[in-house]
């Protein structure tokens, strides 16, 4: 399990800034701590997954959320919540096709910040 220090220490090896907003603000609230975790390693383990993914592991009406970015391969027939740290172009367009809704995961942070209703795909 690695620690805000060690996380803190990645942080300094990052150049995007949205990732390090996004990284500083998880790693702020401990509800959101694992995420600061996952998304403050190396861009490989990041975990991405595909429209067709989430539509599989998903039920109807829930709240989602990608530690890594969201692609536009598949499709997606249930109306979700999807909080991700990107999202293809693509993606945008079919997850706003299927009456479903996205946000990328520092702006959930300030609406959500106890972390509630929310299910981590892996």
């Amino acid at each position: 399990m690695k620690s805000k220090t060690t996380i803190a220490k990645q942080i300094k090896k990052k150049t995007n800034t949205e990732l390090i907003k996004t990284i500083v603000a998880t790693k702020k609230n401990n509800n959101w701590l694992n995420i600061a975790r996952i998304i403050s390693g190396p861009r490989k383990k990041r975990r991405n997954a595909n429209l067709e993914k989430i539509n599989k592991e998903t039920k109807e009406g829930e709240t989602i959320l990608i530690p890594g970015k969201v692609l536009s391969n598949g499709e997606i027939t249930k109306k979700l919540k999807i909080i991700a740290l990107a999202f293809s172009k693509n993606s945008k367009e079919k997850i706003l096709k299927s009456e479903s809704e996205f946000s990328y995961i520092i702006e959930e942070i300030k609406k959500n910040p106890e972390a509630k209703g929310i299910k981590i795909i892996k």
